[in-house]
C-alpha cells in the first residue's frame, strides 16, 4: 500500500500509520517560524471501539459471509420490475443476437439514436447478462440473481481495505512474535454497516442492479491503484515510513486506475465520479493541502525556511520556485480532468434529485420504494410547507460536518471526515440535477456509491463516542450489534419482497400511498392475473391521483372494451391520445373501439394516425386488415394482414386470417400458399395445419386433408374443432368406422362442439340404412 509496515509501536499509541503534520516534502524537521498549530496528540481511538481485532483475511471472510447471507434468499426470485424491460426483453441477451449489438444499443436494448432510447449506455453490464443467459441456458432467473448477490460480497470486501487506508491504515500484531496484518477495527465495522444496508437491496435483489455492483466493484478498484500509484516517494518519520506529499508518482498505476476507471463508466455512468474521489484523496490526505489557505478564505502560515547543504537558508530564487509536490500534483490532475472532461462530453448526465429524501433513506431504510415516481413525493409549493424543516436540517448538517472538516488544527479524523462527505457527495452528483435535469426523482439505487461515506459517518461517531466517553463503549457495542442486526433482518424482508412483482407492487402504497405509478402498476399485475375488477380499481385510482396517466387510461380502456363497456372506453382512450397525441397503442386501441362501435371511418384514421406515429406496428396492421374484412373489403384487408407479416413474419393470427379469407372466397390455390408460406416461420402452429386439412378437403384431396388434420391434431390434442372436422373428412371419404370414432371423441372433449351430434346422428343414419 502506500507505506511499508512497521513493527515497531509507536509511543502515541499507533502501531503505524501515516503522520502528515511536522515535515516538509522532503522529511525534513519544519523551521522555527512556522507557525501552524500541531494537532495535540489523542490516543489511539481503535482501542476504544468495543470489537475484536481480526487478522485482514478473517475480517473479510467474515465481510463477505454476512453481506452474502443478508441478500441470499433473493437467489431463485422472480425477473421483477425494470428486469422485464432490460432482461426479458432484451434481445441483446439472445445467442442469436450479434455480440456487437451491445455497443449500438443502450442498456435496455433499443439503438442509442433512437427517439425512445434512454441513452444508459452500458456495454459491459448487458455482456455479463448475455453471459448469465448462456450459462443458464436461457432466463432462468437463479443463474442472473446469485451472480448479484456474489458481487455485493466482493464490493464489500473492496470496501473492507478501502476503509483501512481512509481510517490510517492497516495495523500490524507483532505482540505473538509474527507480523500479521490486522484490519482496522474501524475499517471492520464500516464494511459490515455497508453490507447490510437495507437500502442496498434494490441494486442486490433486482437484477437490474447489476450496473451498480460492477461500478462499484472497478470504481472501488480505480481508487485503490490511484492510492498505490501515490505511493512511490515514502518518507522516513520516527520509526515509520510514511507518505507525505510525494514528488512524483507511478504511472502504469495511474494507467490502471484510469483504465479501470473507464470500465466503470461502462458499466453504470456513475463510475465517472471515482475521478473526483481519487482528486479529494490526493488533495486532502495524500498531500494535506489547507482548502481555507488554499482559496484565500485563511491567512496562510509563514513557509518553512529548510537549511541547504552549507547551513543557511533557501535562495529567494528556491523559495519561489514551486515545490516538487506540487508539480507531482498537477500533473496527477491534469490525467484526472482528461479523462473526466472526455467522459463528461458523451455521457450528457440528466438527473433530478431530492436530497433529504435521500439522505433519510440512509437514515432511515424502513422507508423503501420500488418507485418513487408521479406523486409519491409532493412538490413543496409554498414557504410555509413544514417539510423545509427537513431540508434546512441536511444542509446545516452538511455545513457543520463541511466547518468540522475544514477548522484548526487539522487532524487524521478530519481529513477521514471530508473523505466520507466526499463519497457521500461525489457519486450523487450525476444524479443530483444540480447540472441537468433527468428522467427521476429519487431510485435507491444510486445510493449504493454514496452509502460508503455514510458508513464512515456513522463509525466516525461511534469512535467519538467511544473516545470522549469510554466507559459507554459496552453500550455502543451492544447498540452496535442491535443495528447491524436490525439492518440484517430488514435486508432479508425486503429481499422477500423483491422476490415477486406482487409483493414488491403491493409494499408500494404502504410508503407511496398517492404514487399513481404504483397502484398502475399493481392494476397491470392484477389484470395480467385475470382479477379484472381489482385491476379496474387501481387503475381509476392511478388516474384519480394523476389526471393525466395516459397509460392508466389506456390499460383502462382495453379492459372496459373487452368487457363491452364501449362508450366509456372510447372516452378514456380519446383522452389518452389528446394528452400524448404520438400514443401509437392508443390511437390503435381506439380504432378498434370505434370499429366495434361500427364508427369504421373514424376507426380507420385512428389505425392511419397510429401507423403514422409508429410506422413499423405489425399488430395496427392486423387491426385494420380485420376492419377491412368487417366492410368486406377482402384485397385491402390481405394487404394489411401482409404488412403485418412483413413486419413480423411470426404473426401468426395475420397469416391465419389471410389464409382463411381465401378460402372464404374460395381462392383455394392462394389459401394453400399463405399456409405452406407461414408455417416456414410457425412450423408448429396447429391452425395453419387445420386451415390446409379444410382447403384440401374442399378439393377432395383427402389424403393431403388427412396428413394435415392429423398434424394440427398432434400439435393440439384437445382442440375438438380440429377432431370434429376430420371426423366430417372421414364422413365425406367414407370411413364411416373412423368417423364415428372421431364425432364421440369430439364430443367427449366438448360436448357442445356446435354440429357434431348433427353430423353423429346423420351418419349413424347413414350406416344403419347401409347395414339393413
Amino acid at each position: 500500500m502506500f507505506y511499508k509496515k512497521s513493527q515497531h509501536r509507536h509511543k502515541n499509541g499507533y502501531k503505524n500509520g501515516y503522520y502528515m503534520n511536522g515535515t516538509t516534502a522532503n522529511g525534513a524537521s519544519l523551521g522555527p517560524e512556522y507557525s501552524e498549530p500541531e494537532a495535540p496528540i489523542r490516543p489511539n481511538p481503535e482501542k476504544y471501539l468495543p470489537i475484536p481485532r481480526l487478522k485482514f483475511g478473517t475480517a473479510a471472510g467474515l465481510v463477505f459471509l454476512i453481506s452474502v447471507v443478508c441478500f441470499a434468499v433473493s437467489y431463485d426470485g422472480d425477473m421483477v420490475f425494470d428486469d422485464s424491460e432490460a432482461i426479458v426483453g432484451n434481445k441483446d441477451l439472445l445467442p442469436e443476437t450479434p455480440i456487437s449489438n451491445i455497443f449500438y444499443n443502450d442498456f435496455w436494448g433499443k439503438k442509442l439514436d433512437s427517439k425512445t432510447s434512454h441513452k444508459s449506455y452500458r456495454p459491459l453490464t448487458v455482456l455479463t447478462y448475455r453471459l448469465s443467459y448462456y450459462i443458464g441456458g436461457g432466463l432462468k432467473p437463479i443463474y442472473f440473481h446469485i451472480p448479484n448477490i456474489i458481487l455485493h460480497g466482493i464490493v464489500s470486501v473492496l470496501l473492507l481495505r478501502t476503509f483501512s487506508i481512509l481510517f490510517g491504515g492497516y495495523t500490524v500484531d507483532v505482540d505473538s512474535g509474527k507480523t500479521q496484518f490486522m484490519a482496522a477495527k474501524s475499517a471492520i465495522l464500516c464494511a459490515l454497516l455497508f453490507a447490510v444496508h437495507p437500502v442496498h437491496t434494490e441494486s442486490v435483489s433486482g437484477i437490474v442492479g447489476r450496473a451498480d455492483l460492477l461500478c462499484a466493484i472497478l470504481f472501488i478498484s480505480s481508487f485503490l491503484l490511484y492510492v498505490e500509484a501515490c505511493a512511490t516517494d515514502l518518507q522516513k518519520k520516527d520509526d515509520r515510513l510514511t507518505m507525505f506529499r510525494p514528488t512524483c508518482f507511478s504511472m502504469q498505476y495511474m494507467f490502471s486506475s484510469m483504465t479501470l476507471c473507464a470500465l466503470s463508466v461502462f458499466c453504470k455512468e456513475q463510475g465517472i465520479t471515482v475521478i473526483g474521489i481519487c482528486s479529494a484523496y490526493d488533495i486532502i490526505v495524500v498531500c494535506g493541502v489547507d482548502l481555507l489557505e488554499l482559496v484565500g478564505l485563511r491567512r496562510k502560515f509563514q513557509r518553512p525556511v529548510v537549511a541547504n547543504g552549507n547551513g543557511n537558508g533557501n535562495s529567494k530564487s528556491e523559495e519561489s520556485s514551486v515545490p516538487a509536490w506540487v508539480s507531482s500534483l498537477i500533473r496527477r490532475h491534469v490525467i484526472l480532468f482528461f479523462l473526466g472532461s472526455r467522459f463528461f462530453s458523451i455521457l450528457g448526465f440528466n438527473y433530478n434529485y431530492l436530497y433529504s429524501i435521500n439522505a433519510w433513506l440512509l437514515v432511515n431504510p424502513w422507508w423503501l420504494c420500488f418507485d418513487w415516481s408521479m406523486g409519491c413525493i409532493p412538490v413543496i409549493e409554498s414557504f410555509g410547507d413544514a417539510r423545509i424543516i427537513a431540508l434546512v436540517t441536511v444542509w446545516v448538517i452538511i455545513g457543520t460536518l463541511v466547518w468540522t472538516c475544514l477548522k484548526k488544527p487539522i487532524t487524521q479524523d478530519q481529513r477521514t471526515l471530508t473523505m466520507a462527505l466526499a463519497l457521500i457527495i461525489i457519486p450523487f452528483l450525476p444524479a443530483s440535477n444540480l447540472f441537468f435535469r433527468v428522467g427521476f426523482v429519487i431510485a435507491e439505487r444510486i445510493l449504493y456509491l454514496s452509502s460508503i461515506g455514510f458508513c464512515i459517518l456513522v463509525v466516525l461517531g461511534v469512535r467519538h463516542i467511544c473516545v470522549t466517553f469510554p466507559k459507554y463503549s459496552k453500550y455502543m457495542l451492544l447498540g452496535t450489534v442491535f443495528l447491524l442486526s436490525i439492518f440484517t433482518l430488514r435486508c432479508i424482508q425486503r429481499s422477500s419482497q423483491w422476490r415477486s412483482e406482487m409483493e414488491l407492487f403491493s409494499s408500494g402504497p404502504q410508503v407511496c400511498p398517492g404514487n399513481a405509478k404504483v397502484h398502475y402498476n399493481i392494476g397491470k399485475l392484477h389484470a395480467d392475473q385475470g382479477n379484472i375488477e381489482y385491476a379496474i380499481e387501481k387503475y381509476r385510482e392511478a388516474i384519480e391521483l394523476n389526471p393525466e396517466y395516459d397509460q392508466a387510461m389506456n390499460n383502462l380502456g382495453n379492459i372496459l372494451k373487452d368487457k363491452n363497456e364501449l362508450e366509456e372506453a372510447e372516452e378514456l382512450l380519446s383522452k389518452a391520445v389528446a394528452i400524448r397525441e404520438e400514443f401509437a397503442a392508443a390511437w390503435m386501441n381506439l380504432g378498434i373501439v370505434k370499429a366495434s362501435m361500427k364508427k369504421y371511418e373514424e376507426a380507420e384514421k385512428c389505425y392511419g394516425t397510429a401507423i403514422k406515429h409508429r410506422k413499423k406496428y405489425p399488430d395496427c396492421f392486423y387491426n385494420l386488415g380485420n376492419l377491412y374484412l368487417e366492410v368486406k373489403q377482402y384485397d385491402r384487408a390481405v394487404e394489411a394482414w401482409t404488412n403485418a407479416t412483413n413486419l413480423k413474419p411470426t404473426h401468426s393470427q395475420a397469416w391465419i386470417n389471410m389464409a382463411v379469407v381465401y378460402d372464404n372466397i374460395e381462392k383455394f390455390d392462394e389459401s394453400i400458399a399463405v399456409s405452406m408460406k407461414a408455417l416456414k416461420f410457425l412450423p408448429e402452429e396447429p391452425q395453419l395445419y387445420f386451415n390446409l386439412g379444410n382447403v384440401y378437403g374442399k378439393l377432395s384431396k383427402f389424403v393431403e386433408s388427412e396428413k394435415n388434420f392429423l398434424k394440427a391434431i398432434k400439435l393440439s390434442p384437445k382442440n375438438a374443432k380440429f377432431i370434429a372436422n376430420m371426423a366430417v373428412l372421414y364422413h365425406r371419404w367414407e370411413k364411416n368406422d373412423k368417423a364415428e370414432e372421431l364425432y364421440r371423441k369430439a364430443l367427449s372433449v366438448n360436448p357442445n362442439e356446435p354440429n357434431v351430434k348433427e353430423n353423429l346422428a346423420m351418419l349413424l343414419r347413414k350406416m344403419n340404412k347401409k347395414a339393413s
